[in-house]
Protein backbone atom coordinates (compact mmCIF):
# COMPACT_ATOMS: atom_id res chain seq x y z
CA UNK A 1 0.00 0.00 0.00
CA UNK A 2 1.24 3.43 -0.97
CA UNK A 3 1.88 6.08 1.26
CA UNK A 4 0.41 9.65 1.18
CA UNK A 5 3.27 12.39 0.48
CA UNK A 6 4.56 14.52 2.72
CA UNK A 7 3.80 18.57 2.55
CA UNK A 8 7.05 19.24 1.55
CA UNK A 9 6.98 16.37 -1.39
CA UNK A 10 4.02 17.93 -2.14
CA UNK A 11 5.08 21.16 -2.33
CA UNK A 12 8.42 19.72 -5.00
CA UNK A 13 6.23 17.95 -6.91
CA UNK A 14 3.99 21.49 -7.86
CA UNK A 15 7.68 23.19 -7.78
CA UNK A 16 8.64 20.58 -10.55
CA UNK A 17 5.36 20.86 -12.86
CA UNK A 18 5.61 24.96 -12.64
CA UNK A 19 9.25 25.09 -12.50
CA UNK A 20 8.98 23.36 -16.40
CA UNK A 21 5.89 25.32 -17.57
CA UNK A 22 7.86 28.85 -16.50
CA UNK A 23 10.86 27.25 -18.52
CA UNK A 24 9.10 26.19 -21.58
CA UNK A 25 7.31 29.82 -21.80
CA UNK A 26 11.18 31.30 -22.10
CA UNK A 27 11.72 32.68 -18.24
CA UNK A 28 15.03 32.60 -17.00
CA UNK A 29 14.94 31.87 -13.01
CA UNK A 30 17.21 34.52 -10.87
CA UNK A 31 15.99 32.70 -7.84
CA UNK A 32 14.34 29.67 -6.60
CA UNK A 33 13.46 28.42 -3.20
CA UNK A 34 11.22 25.37 -2.41
CA UNK A 35 10.98 25.45 1.38
CA UNK A 36 7.10 25.32 2.40
CA UNK A 37 5.61 29.21 3.43
CA UNK A 38 8.94 31.10 1.96
CA UNK A 39 7.67 33.41 -0.85
CA UNK A 40 8.26 33.65 -3.98
CA UNK A 41 9.16 30.17 -5.13
CA UNK A 42 10.60 31.76 -8.52
CA UNK A 43 11.66 34.70 -8.92
CA UNK A 44 12.20 35.09 -12.62
CA UNK A 45 12.66 37.18 -15.93
CA UNK A 46 10.94 37.40 -19.63
CA UNK A 47 12.56 38.24 -22.31
CA UNK A 48 12.10 41.87 -21.80
CA UNK A 49 14.08 41.44 -18.73
CA UNK A 50 10.91 42.22 -16.81
CA UNK A 51 10.63 40.78 -13.31
CA UNK A 52 7.90 38.12 -12.13
CA UNK A 53 7.80 36.37 -8.59
CA UNK A 54 5.70 33.10 -8.66
CA UNK A 55 4.47 31.56 -5.77
CA UNK A 56 3.20 27.85 -5.75
CA UNK A 57 0.67 26.16 -3.34
CA UNK A 58 -0.22 22.88 -3.99
CA UNK A 59 -3.71 21.84 -2.95
CA UNK A 60 -5.48 18.55 -2.49
CA UNK A 61 -8.75 18.22 -3.55
CA UNK A 62 -11.40 18.85 -2.55
CA UNK A 63 -10.14 22.43 -2.41
CA UNK A 64 -10.39 24.96 -4.80
CA UNK A 65 -7.55 26.26 -5.57
CA UNK A 66 -8.89 29.76 -6.52
CA UNK A 67 -9.43 30.01 -2.87
CA UNK A 68 -6.49 32.37 -1.04
CA UNK A 69 -5.96 34.81 1.82
CA UNK A 70 -6.62 38.34 0.10
CA UNK A 71 -4.80 40.32 2.41
CA UNK A 72 -1.86 38.18 2.14
CA UNK A 73 -1.94 38.29 -1.43
CA UNK A 74 -2.12 42.44 -1.60
CA UNK A 75 0.61 42.83 0.70
CA UNK A 76 2.75 40.72 -1.60
CA UNK A 77 1.30 42.34 -4.32
CA UNK A 78 2.91 45.77 -2.85
CA UNK A 79 6.04 44.33 -2.26
CA UNK A 80 6.22 43.42 -5.66
CA UNK A 81 5.29 46.48 -7.07
CA UNK A 82 8.00 48.54 -4.91
CA UNK A 83 10.27 46.36 -6.17
CA UNK A 84 9.20 46.84 -9.56
CA UNK A 85 8.27 43.28 -9.99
Amino acid sequence: MSTALSKQELHNLAMNHVGKDLEQRGFEFIAINSKLKKHPQFVCIDKTNQYFFVIVRAVLLPENPNNYDVIWMESFKKHAREKNA
